[in-house]
């Protein structure tokens, strides 16, 4: 039979578990260069609005569209959703920002804003390398 294996534990010198116990633990930040409560919010709107698949189905189907927009009456049948709900998908979008909305008669035509979506991401980079 095998004897059990002991291991010696060793106690730091005196002068030094005193040094250990009056130094703190870790140093608390100030936040001071920390992304701002107000810009943060925006921010996670701005991404919470693209965090849903049919948005990102509707913002795919705009930007590749031939005419570089696309009308309300067109989306339905792609995402497979009814009108009340891609209406309130696109509203989504434009409040934030990714959408641009042209009411023409009875018909409402999207478009991408120019620069939204690169401007999330960079935003987003600045944000947490301040």
């Amino acid at each position: 039979m095998s004897s059990p294996i002991h291991v010696a534990t060793q106690k730091p010198p005196a002068d030094r578990a005193a040094s250990e116990a009056e130094a703190p633990c870790c140093v608390p930040s100030t936040g001071s260069e920390s992304l701002p409560v107000v810009e943060a919010e925006a921010l996670a709107l701005r991404f919470k609005a693209i965090a849903d698949p049919s948005r990102l189905r509707i913002l795919s189907i705009v930007a590749t569209s031939p005419a570089a927009e696309v009308c309300v009456c067109d989306l339905s049948e792609p995402l497979n959703l009814g009108q009340p709900t891609v209406s309130h998908h696109l509203k989504i979008l434009v409040d934030a920002g990714f959408l641009n909305r042209d009411k023409r008669g009875v018909w409402a035509y999207y478009s991408l804003v120019p620069g939204a979506l690169d401007s999330l991401g960079a935003n987003l980079s600045s944000a947490l390398t301040r």
